[in-house]
């Protein structure tokens, strides 16, 4: 058999360009019944307005011209989608999770005093990871709370909100390949994070033991043997919210331990997303799982200034934890945004002494007092929901509540698309009674959301006046029904 060398000719060269000159000019010119090559030879058709073309068609086939393949599966976000819907529709907006009224005026009067200061340097970049005023102050607060004596620039990190302390965390210390065993239902970011680090996600549902009627957040329970078998060798984090969003519920002593002990035998770090943590109502008593034996070394704890002094947007949040955990979310952040605005920070840090020094005296500290003003709230939108035959979950803690609708016989129009019922449920309920809510089914990944797909959740954290505003709109639909 011959030896046979291949090469390419200047020919072939030739031919390659100028069917990547005339192939992007096919579908334009058969609008206009003619061929490529016609088309590319018409006089008006310019080297300039060729080259141009050329260059459109390189830069929509290029695959380099794209974004990333970890963010892709992750471009859905519940937030804008139902946030626009409530304002287009000029909905009454029991939905997004932040108060209709504003923080206690020594919270404000502690940023007028910080843009306000004669200080130069609170306008000028601080720290990276907290402002020395703010870590301390967190220092001080939580060292109590977990048993441990906290180091202000070891122990502390601040970031972005929670958010962006979650983010940094999950980054930070979650690798390729690495398992992570997400407890559900969960804030609708943790999935997406996990993916973008290249983590591989198990979901574990808290499983509601009861259904009908009213109903509480501790009717919902994990299994232990279901959540155990989500961990393995390779398991690196688990991630849980307590009190947990949207349900409400408050983890029991028990309960955490159970998640502890399976830390503690797999070697596994838990994320702990506590940004509700003084929002815990009845005689439920929220336990920080960091101070259980042996689990402060593996767990960071996650705070929210905008959850605890009703302020979400001044997006500041905090990171508690082992200096081996909080120096790689440090790292992430100081080459991520760097540091945080210094005169948020500033007047958080001052809000947080104030409040502090207020600890002893429970009516006086907002620590304490906003859950006594919120629960009257939560029991109103609860009688609320069973007047118009809603059956809530009533919440152990946070500001939202679950409200089951499977009862209804309501006839949901098609909305085109093949989203679970409770999707239909909250556009329909959105455009047709002007009430906004969020689907819950939003807070589970695909396997369980049949879990969710009957509820709608509420926020809580409103004026009297804009709870009574939704009782007067779903009692005049519920009326009208019974008709």
């Amino acid at each position: 058999m011959k030896n046979v060398s291949w090469y390419v000719s200047n020919k072939d060269i030739q031919l390659a360009l100028a069917f990547m000159r005339i192939a992007p000019l096919i579908p334009r010119a058969r609008k206009v019944g003619i061929s490529a090559l016609s088309w590319a030879n018409k006089p008006c058709f310019s080297k300039s307005a060729s080259n141009s073309l050329i260059s459109d068609s390189v830069r929509t086939m290029s695959s380099k011209l794209s974004g990333a393949n970890r963010i892709k599966g992750t471009e859905k976000n519940i937030w804008v989608e139902f946030g626009k819907l409530a304002v287009e529709n000029k909905a009454l907006n029991l939905g997004q999770g932040f108060p209709d009224f504003k923080p206690p005026q020594h919270v404000i009067d502690e940023m007028m005093a910080a843009v306000a200061s004669d200080n130069h340097l609170m306008h000028q970049y601080t720290r990276s990871s907290g402002h020395p005023r703010l870590v301390s102050a967190l220092s001080r607060l939580y060292s109590p709370l977990i048993g441990q004596q906290l180091d202000p620039n070891k122990n502390v990190t601040v970031s972005v909100g929670a958010y962006g302390v979650l983010f940094c965390a999950v980054q930070g210390l979650i690798n390729p390949g690495d398992e992570v065993v997400i407890i559900e239902p969960f804030f609708d970011c943790y999935e997406p994070m996990v993916k973008v680090a290249g983590g591989i996600a198990h979901y574990c549902p808290l499983r509601p033991t009861k259904t009908e009627g009213v109903t509480s957040s501790k009717d919902w329970i994990l299994d232990p043997k279901e959540l155990e078998s989500k961990f393995n060798q390779n398991t690196k984090a688990l991630i849980v919210n307590n009190p947990n969003n949207p349900l409400g519920k408050v983890f029991s002593r028990d309960e955490l331990q159970m998640m502890a002990d399976l830390c503690k035998k797999y070697d596994t770090i838990c994320l702990s997303d506590e940004v509700y943590e003084w929002m815990v109502y009845d005689d439920n008593k929220h336990i920080k799982i960091a101070s259980l034996p042996g689990m402060f070394e593996r767990t960071v704890t996650m705070g929210s200034a905008g959850k605890t002094l009703s302020a979400t947007g001044w997006k500041l949040g905090w990171g508690i934890g082992p200096e081996h955990l909080i120096a790689p979310m440090q790292v992430l952040h100081q080459n991520c945004t760097y540091n945080c605005p210094t005169p948020v920070q500033e007047a958080v840090a001052g809000a947080l002494e104030f409040e502090i020094d207020q600890m002893d005296q429970p009516d006086k500290c907002y620590f304490f007092s906003l859950a006594k003003e919120l629960q009257p709230k939560r029991d109103k939108l609860a009688k609320i929901c069973q007047e118009v035959g809603l059956s809530p979950v009533i919440p152990e803690g946070g500001y939202f509540m679950m409200v089951n609708t499977g009862n209804l016989k309501t006839d949901l129009p098609d909305d085109g698309t093949d989203d679970p019922r409770d999707f239909k449920f909250v556009r329909w309920m959105t455009t047709k009674l002007k009430l906004a809510a969020i689907p819950p089914s939003a807070f589970y990944h695909q396997e369980h959301k049949h879990l969710g797909e009957n509820y709608v959740r509420f926020c809580f954290i409103k004026k009297d006046e804009t709870i009574e505003a939704a009782g007067d709109i779903l009692k005049k639909w519920f009326g009208s029904v019974k008709k």
